[in-house]
């Protein structure tokens, strides 16, 4: 009997399986609407008999997926293979009867049932925890088909095409990228290359559907948070015209600038734990210090301005359309050729005058290159001292539009906090 008794737990696996996707199938047959139909499958109530839909049918399933792979394990994979496609016959019988009586040619609930056996047989073959881990997303995918529906009918074509655009980036084409060193001074990596394009375009991706789910209506603080995550710049221009004819929030719309500027902060250091975690922290004193002080000063002006909420749809842009990404792309190489130029050429000092150069437009770009390159022999300490001149350097050409496009009078209070955080920030120079 010990030598059976090894194979209990899978077994006890393989019911467990059937339990899990039977219990969320089982629920939908049970609560059906005032029409008599399942909630979300849509079949009759009268009929929910002609489909393998109960729990006690799937978890059965899972038991004989797990008694087949036993069998097949000791004796033949063809005894698994004709269970499976025992029970493909059967599902197909019972689906044909339900199309014929009900017009319903939804197959979900079959090839649950289906995969429900399969999943069976993977527990009791040395696979217990991918069963579990496959059942609970098989129950989870099914359970939300009604939210997963309304998300996708809620995407425009453009929010469409860049998930999947996403997809491919990192599906792909980043696989087939090959990964060495090539080019001048062998500073490109087409593989190192596509994970910060990734990296960058993932950041504003998941910035640009959080705002997109939240709502266009939302308080000042958030948006420009959220907005900071996608473009600081885009808020903040889009803030400084809306000073124009909302002068009695400049206050508030000041701030919100500033702490979406602030968010740089937090998104570099990102950017860094990723590509290259052993500048964290000789970089986090100066960082925390610029991110920090425009969320206090928020803090503040929310506190004498309560209840200030502005009415604002960010200005963002798809993140993953194909010339961002090729655009991203060719700013990275860019910078990774320059910034070892500059190194060959002029040593550190070429360093930091590509830094600020490179800050004026974007901090992305250079954040990563730095990172990436001192890896490969840059010195940390020039590295991050440039990475931080870069995040101070679009600070304060944040701090100059404010000033020419909302004018002083939004100057007085978004520059002022930008000016100081750039204070606070460049300190962060010492301890690097």
């Amino acid at each position: 009997m010990m030598e059976y008794a090894g194979e209990i737990p899978g077994l006890l696996v393989a019911l467990a399986v059937g339990l899990i996707i039977g219990f969320e199938r089982g629920w939908q047959v049970q609560n059906v609407d005032g029409a008599g139909r399942t909630e979300n499958t849509g079949r009759s109530d009268a009929n929910d008999e002609m489909s393998a839909t109960g729990i006690r049918t799937f978890a059965l399933l899972g038991l004989l997926g797990g008694v087949a792979g036993k069998l097949a394990s000791v004796t033949s994979v063809w005894i698994l293979a004709a269970v499976l496609v025992g029970v493909a016959a059967m599902l197909v019988v019972a689906y044909l009867q339900t199309v014929r009586v009900t017009n319903d040619i939804g197959a979900t609930t079959e090839v649950a049932a289906l995969l429900t056996c399969a999943l069976g047989a993977m527990a009791v073959l040395g696979m217990q925890l991918e069963a579990v881990m496959a059942a609970v997303g098989t129950a989870v995918l099914l359970g939300f088909k009604r939210e997963i529906h309304g998300a996708l009918q809620s995407l425009s074509r453009h929010e469409l095409t860049a998930s999947l655009q996403l997809l491919v980036i990192m599906l792909v084409v980043l696989p087939l990228l090959p990964n060495e060193a090539m080019g001048p001074w062998d500073s490109l990596n087409p593989r190192v290359i596509g994970w910060l394009v990734l990296l960058v375009a993932g950041i504003g991706f998941v910035g640009y559907f959080a705002v997109r789910i939240l709502g266009d209506k939302v308080g000042l603080t958030l948006t420009a948070f959220l907005g900071g995550l996608t473009s600081s710049t885009a808020l903040t221009l889009s803030f400084s015209r809306m000073s124009a004819t909302n002068t009695r929030r400049q206050a508030l719309l000041g701030a919100g600038i500033a702490l979406a500027c602030g968010t740089m902060a937090p998104r570099v250091l990102a950017e860094v734990a990723v590509v290259n975690r052993d500048l964290l922290m000789p970089l986090l004193p100066g960082m925390v210090l610029l991110g920090i002080i425009p969320l206090a000063a928020m803090g503040v002006v929310l506190w004498r301005f309560k209840g200030g909420e502005v009415e604002h749809k960010p200005a963002m842009s798809n993140p993953l359309e194909i010339k961002s990404a090729l655009l991203i792309t060719g700013a990275l190489a860019l910078v990774f050729v320059l910034s070892n130029a500059a190194q060959s050429w002029f040593g550190d000092k070429g360093i930091y005058a590509l830094a600020v150069l490179s800050g004026i437009a974007d901090v992305d770009a250079i954040t990563v290159a730095l990172a990436n390159q001192a890896k490969d022999g840059l010195s940390d300490t020039v590295a991050a001292r440039g990475i931080l001149l870069a995040a101070v350097t679009n600070t304060l050409v944040k701090a100059a539009i404010v000033l020419f496009v909302g004018g002083w009078s939004l100057a007085r209070w978004a520059s002022s906090i930008l000016v100081l955080a750039v204070v606070a920030g460049a300190t962060g120079w010492i301890w690097i």
